[in-house]
């Protein structure tokens, strides 16, 4: 909900201030006459119009407002890019990335045979991680044996070098791809 907000503030403060550029470029050029832009700005201090000067002064502290939201996006630490899984220990603190675990749950999944394609997604949850497998098999093999065995593998590897705790283990098969079977050409 935050993200379609600063979306629909940007959206507006662009196209106002794309219309203040407009206005700013046809005064430089002076496509707008003299007489006019001076009635324009002599109709804000005129008393007769205080509507007028009321909602300058509105347009004017909503701009500011949305021009400091933006402002603090801008300069705001986003971890979009670099996840990562913080522990602490007697020694300070260590950060693995997101990726480092995926591609170590890649390497611990692909040391089965009979797997394509694969696949990892991590979740940090309050009991561990949970890993999910994706992959196409070969169709050789027994699927539930593979996937227990992945797993498994899977499971051990990753608690074993990062030494943080794996709530689950999900493989997702899929789909089954037939291996072509070679004919020899021997004669």
């Amino acid at each position: 909900m935050v993200r379609v907000m600063d979306k629909l503030l940007l959206f507006l403060y662009s196209i106002v201030v794309g219309a203040a550029s407009i206005g700013l470029f046809c005064l430089g050029l002076q496509w707008i006459p003299e007489q006019s832009t001076l009635d324009g700005v002599r109709s804000l201090y005129d008393d007769d119009m205080p509507w007028l000067q009321l909602t300058a002064v509105i347009i004017a502290v909503v701009m500011f407002l949305i021009s400091l939201r933006l402002f603090f996006i801008s300069v705001k630490r986003t971890g979009g890019s670099a996840q990562s899984i913080d522990q602490r220990n007697e020694h300070g603190d260590v950060r693995i990335s997101m990726e480092t675990v995926e591609n170590l749950a890649l390497k611990a999944a692909s040391r089965q045979r009979g797997l394509k394609d694969l696949r990892a997604r991590i979740r940090v949850s309050e009991a561990g991680l949970d890993i999910i497998i994706r992959t196409v098999v070969d169709g050789e093999t027994s699927i539930p044996t593979l996937t227990e065995d992945i797993q498994r593998s899977v499971k051990s590897h990753i608690e074993e070098i990062t030494g943080i705790p794996v709530a689950g283990v999900s493989v997702f098969v899929a789909n089954v791809v037939q291996t072509p079977a070679f004919k020899s050409r021997v004669e």
